[in-house]
């Protein structure tokens, strides 16, 4: 019984009014956190209290350079404490490691950031509280001279991947109000930390730390931490990875202050504040994240700042020492259905539709582990372009699955659901953990289906388009010998001499009508049901339905190469070989234009395999 197509649906609208599941999460952050209203602007520095308390803005850089933006991200404010760790890394880079942690040291110190006291060598704790960035600063100085504020600016610009400007304004009050760190100065001087004119090494310092920046930048600026000294932005290699490396370790013990033990545990995220406002978070291997919200904590941190770091690292597990994979290796293919078909000889009426529409039928092929970073990429990957009606992963080369990867999978299924589209599995065993973890997230989602073979997905995919556009697909129909492609041309005498010389054959499921390695000794007509072509270690090379022929290249060789089985219950016209070379001779125009079918078959199985090669050696 033919089945009645479903209504068609217009699917192939462009995606641009969706959001990806990341940048959804990062608007409902922002909503939220908008409201909270604790905390207080920082005052002690005059041009500092003049920020808007209002102001928020949250920026998300990955490592394959994409940036996400929500709120107050283009805002102008100074850089701070924020400069800390990159004017760090480039000492570590132009100076040495030796020449560093000669006079500073990595280990937290426990008190608040402007802490006049030193180590029990007399050092500053580490580079991340002011005693330690005012000797970074001089250590540059004392290499650089008057070019050393010019050296720093033009570092931080690479980092954040374009020209940064100084806020005169707030130079100039930090300066006019910066005793404190002046007494740190002289007391860095005292012990040798310092071996310069110490007034032009704090106009350094007060210089760096009025540098401004947005949102936006410091989250490319934390990303190109995050990806070992490359900005993923301008694919500078702006510091070595072992500066960078260095200076992530640093900010993991030291970058929050008296408030960074709780921080990693809670966060997990190597970090940096500024009192301008500003956090930085950079994720080794995974994205950068940059907030700008003015009003600060006790221990001199934006307050909803905190909030988005906190969000973010618990929504999707972010934990630093939960790393796995880098997203851009993520897709070892991505395809529709017209560049790589399934294996099932389609007939006319289905091809057409098929050919059409072959857009509606999305493949990704995955490989690696499922992370976040990994999803995210892989879900701004699938929104480019048309949207199709079936999206089709395969998982069979994914090695693991992250539950960030997994709650994002989720989202993006959701979403997809949402627009209508079908999403498709294949490729994982249910009884696999990678299964467990997915299906943890998905499995109250009703727009998955699940096929271990690429090819079952592709084809049920397929037949799911020639129904919906028309078609039908009815495995119990009986078919003719005057539908059958490889007949082609023939005339009614003469396909009516053929059926006589044809014996109807009757096939049980699963039965072996073709063993690979038997004389090839006749070509069958399919005129019902289901059979399978596939090698002898089992591998799948076709499958037929009824109106196409198999077992044909025995008018080519002597021998079978593969096995027929049967799907379901099947019939066919089975013609011998012997009978085959009689009906030449009477009818030669009829055999002739049978071999140029033939020719034409074989010409589009190969054109289909080198797009197949092609799609596998250029992805």
């Amino acid at each position: 019984m033919k089945q009645s197509p479903p209504p068609v649906t217009a699917t192939t609208a462009n995606w641009t009014s969706s959001k990806p599941p990341l940048l959804r999460f990062l608007h409902e952050c922002h909503a939220e956190f908008l409201a909270e209203t604790g905390g207080a602007v920082a005052n002690y520095i005059p041009e500092l209290g003049k920020a808007d308390p209002a102001h928020f803005g949250i920026s998300l850089a990955t490592l394959d350079g994409h940036v996400y933006e929500i709120g107050d991200t283009k805002v102008p404010f100074t850089i701070q404490s924020m400069s800390k760790p990159f004017v760090f890394a480039l000492a570590l880079d132009s100076l040495g490691a030796g020449r560093v942690e000669s006079v500073i040291g990595v280990e937290p110190s426990g008190d608040p950031f402007n802490s006049i006291r030193l180590n029990a060598e007399n050092h500053p704790f580490n580079p991340m509280v002011n005693a330690g960035a005012i000797a970074c600063s001089g250590l540059i100085h004392a290499a650089r001279g008057n070019g050393a504020f010019e050296c720093i600016r033009q570092a931080l610009g690479r980092f954040a991947g374009r020209e940064l400007g100084v806020d005169e304004a707030v130079y100039a009050s930090e300066s006019a109000t910066g005793d404190r760190n002046r007494a740190i100065g002289y007391l860095l001087r005292n012990n040798s930390v310092i071996t310069e004119n110490v007034p032009a090494v704090l106009d350094v310092y007060f210089r760096q730390c009025a540098i401004l920046v947005t949102a936006r930048d410091i989250a490319v600026m934390a990303a190109t931490l995050a990806n070992r000294g490359i900005n993923p932005v301008t694919g500078e290699q702006v510091m070595t990875p072992y500066a960078i490396a260095r200076t992530l370790s640093v900010m993991t013990s030291s970058g929050m202050y008296d408030f960074a033990g709780e921080w990693i545990y809670r966060v997990g995220i190597p970090a940096k504040s500024g009192v301008g406002g500003g956090i930085l978070a950079a994720l080794p291997a995974r994205l950068g994240l940059g907030s700008y919200s003015p009003k600060l904590d006790k221990h001199g941190n934006s307050v909803r700042g905190i909030k988005v770091c906190e969000a973010l690292s618990a929504h999707y597990d972010l934990h630093m020492l939960n790393r796995s994979d880098d997203a851009r290796h993520s897709i070892i293919a991505d395809y529709n259905i017209g560049k790589n078909p399934s294996r099932r000889v389609r007939r006319p009426q289905e091809q057409e539709i098929l050919a059409k529409h072959f857009q509606e039928v999305r493949v990704i092929e995955l490989v690696g582990t499922l992370s976040l970073s990994n999803v995210d990429y892989v879900s701004r990957r699938l929104a480019g372009g048309l949207r199709p009606q079936f999206v089709i992963f395969d998982l069979r080369r994914v090695t693991a699955t992250t539950r960030a990867g997994a709650r994002l999978i989720s989202e993006a299924f959701k979403e997809l659901a949402e627009l209508g589209v079908t999403v498709i599995l294949s490729g994982i065993k249910r009884t696999s953990r990678e299964w467990t973890t997915i299906s943890e997230w998905t499995g109250r989602l009703g727009n998955i289906r699940d096929f271990y073979l690429l090819d079952a997905a592709i084809e049920w995919a397929e037949d799911q388009i020639v129904y919906r556009y028309g078609g039908s697909i009815d495995f119990l129909e009986t078919t003719e010998l005057s539908e059958q492609p490889l007949l082609a041309g023939l005339t009614e005498e003469e396909l009516t001499d053929l059926a006589s010389r044809c014996a109807i054959r009757t096939y049980q499921p699963n039965e072996k009508i073709i063993a690979a390695g038997d004389p090839a000794t006749s070509l069958f007509f399919l005129r019902s049901g289901v059979v399978h072509v596939t090698l002898p270690d089992g591998v799948r090379l076709a499958t037929l339905t009824a109106g196409t022929a198999f077992g044909e290249m025995a008018l080519l060789e002597p021998q079978r190469s593969a096995d027929v089985l049967t799907d379901m219950s099947a019939t066919a016209y089975e013609l011998p070989i012997a009978d085959f070379a009689h009906f030449r001779k009477q009818h030669p125009r009829a055999c002739e234009l049978i071999m140029r079918n033939l020719a034409m078959l074989l010409a589009n199985r190969l054109i289909l395999a080198n797009a197949k090669v092609d799609l596998l050696t250029s992805t």
